[in-house]
């Protein structure tokens, strides 16, 4: 699970809302589940608090399982494949398998 990590783009491979993208909010390792922004809408029917006065229904976004999300390349533009590869320094990074872009930030 290690592949994605949070503000990746990425793009919903299986389920209701394949072929959307989005960037992550959330990861959450320990059950192999991702937030991705405006993906997975759910609904929350709340009762009136003190932060939320008004009550009601709340659309928020939902998890999902890591196995239906694959990491968008910046340089091809698609959902790609995550390959592991040690820099000079010895820091291991994540890098495309199309086209070898390096997809951490340094």
């Amino acid at each position: 699970m290690a592949a994605v990590k949070k503000n990746d783009t990425v793009q919903v491979m299986a389920g209701k809302n394949k072929g959307k993208r989005g960037k992550v909010l959330r990861v959450f390792p320990d059950r192999d589940r991702l937030v991705i922004e405006k993906v997975n809408y759910i609904k929350r029917h709340t009762r009136p608090s003190q932060e939320n006065q008004q009550g009601g229904i709340i659309e928020k976004e939902g998890s999902i399982h890591a196995s239906n999300v694959m990491v968008v390349c910046s340089k091809c533009d698609a959902p790609v494949r995550i390959r592991h590869k040690k820099l000079e320094d010895q820091k291991k990074v994540r890098i495309c398998a199309k086209c070898s872009e390096l997809l951490d930030q340094t």
